[in-house]
């Protein structure tokens, strides 16, 4: 496999007005290759060495890892994957206007807040909604979530603020009503309550609408960034995906200063799409404690090289718009990627990592999931930890929890099950409690 060093401003120039011929190249193919589910048929790939340069030079000591090949990566992953994310905006605020420390019956506290990406006069905004352990001895850990739902979903806590939902069938807003409270599923808040750990929810459409087509781009965050007389993002800056994680990093930037919360011990947790993004979201901001990424799949946890279920042509033809323009050359041409997810695993190393998958969820490959967390396991050990701790995929139901990476695939579709929550616990007291 030919190497691919750093791409220069020519040479993106360059891929961005190939981009176009790429893509309409794959829309226009009159035969859709058909989807894999053979194990024998997933190919023979090699995947990148986590621990090699790209001058060739090995990594052996903890210094290299942190000072040149994590950046290597995650310059990798920027430049042909997600592309450049703009920092936190000074103009942010926050504005709690919700506290009731005797909800759900006096046992939570619970705070609505409004973020306002770029202040108070205008443009994206938020409702953060939180859920916290009302008789805590003091700062508890916090889920951190990106829900497809309105907050005002997630519970049925007649408080909670009625919001917006997005239709991606007919592109437009409407208001929820009393009949939607507590329609979304799988939200065990007392449970999560129970366990000594808060939840903090986001809409990530709040972020950017996840509508056909990249058209929810001009209500979003991403049209803020853009200049004068640009329609659209460079092509190696941010998608959908890389805004909807920058949207997370922001309600971190509010848990930090919640004296209810444990700031050092945030946990990112999202399902499939929502899944890779908590993964790059927890790539690039190291203060998420841990991550949780559920049924992530292509371009999340699976391996792009395997052709098993969701294919990087299928991620292309189907949702272009939540990556950088710079992706869609890849079309085709898979083995090309500088990168795959082991790679994106390894970015979070040596912070604990947990994967969650379903057994019929055969489109987001969990093998593939699998094994791209053997495969980073070398730069966990190399940090000090044990990755996975083991190379052979467990039994259905049965979570793997020896090292800093947690593996589980449930019996089950492509979902979170309510059962899942008691692994995702699980996982967060073996390594922010220290329990066994």
């Amino acid at each position: 496999m030919r190497k691919r060093n750093s791409t220069s401003a020519p040479e993106i120039c360059t891929r961005g007005r190939l981009v176009g011929f790429f893509i309409a190249a794959l829309l226009a193919c009159p035969h859709v290759r058909a989807t894999n589910y053979d194990e024998s048929k997933a190919g023979v790939y090699t995947l990148p060495d986590p621990l090699v340069l790209q001058n060739g030079e090995p990594v052996r000591d903890a210094t290299t890892w942190f000072n040149l090949r994590r950046p290597e990566i995650l310059k990798l992953y920027q430049e042909n994957i997600h592309g450049r994310s703009p920092p936190r905006p000074a103009e942010m605020t926050f504005q709690v206007f919700d506290e009731d420390r005797h909800a759900l019956g006096g046992q939570a506290i619970r705070k609505q807040v409004t973020i306002n990406f770029f202040g108070p006069a205008g443009g994206p905004k938020t409702d953060l909604l939180i859920y916290l352990p009302a008789h805590a001895p003091g700062p508890v850990p916090v889920f951190l979530c990106l829900s497809f739902n309105p907050i005002d979903q997630v519970a049925s806590d007649p408080a909670i603020r009625l919001e917006t939902s997005w239709d991606r069938k007919t592109l437009t807003q409407h208001p929820d009503t009393e009949q939607d409270r507590g329609h979304a599923k799988n939200w065990p808040i007392e449970k999560i309550i129970s366990r000594g750990y808060g939840l903090a929810v986001i809409y990530y459409c709040d972020i950017e609408p996840d509508l056909p087509g990249g058209a929810g781009l001009k209500y979003g965050v991403r049209a803020h960034y853009l200049k004068a007389g640009q329609a659209e993002p460079a092509p190696d800056e941010w998608g959908a995906v890389a805004a909807w994680a920058w949207g997370l990093s922001r309600g971190l930037d509010y848990l930090e200063t919640d004296r209810d919360v444990d700031r050092k011990h945030v946990i990112a947790l999202g399902q499939s799409r929502l899944g890779k993004t908590v993964l790059w979201a927890g790539a690039q901001d190291t203060r998420f404690a841990l991550v949780v990424a559920s049924c992530s799949g292509e371009m999340g946890a699976a391996l792009s090289r395997r052709d098993y279920g969701e294919t990087v042509d299928d991620m292309v033809r189907t949702f272009p718009y939540q990556f950088s323009a710079n992706f869609r050359s890849y079309a085709h041409h898979w083995n090309d990627l500088p990168v795959d997810s082991h790679l994106l695993i390894s970015l979070i190393a040596p912070r604990p990592l947990f994967l969650n998958t379903g057994s019929l969820d055969l489109w987001s490959d969990p093998r593939g999931e699998f094994l791209a967390a053997v495969a980073a396991g070398p730069v966990y050990k190399l940090l000090g930890g044990e990755g996975l701790g083991t190379a052979e995929m467990p039994p259905l139901d049965t979570p793997v929890m020896r090292g800093l990476i947690g593996f589980h695939c449930h019996t089950g579709k492509h979902e979170i099950l309510v059962s899942d929550w008691d692994k995702f616990l699980d996982f967060a007291d073996l390594h922010l409690k220290g329990k066994n």
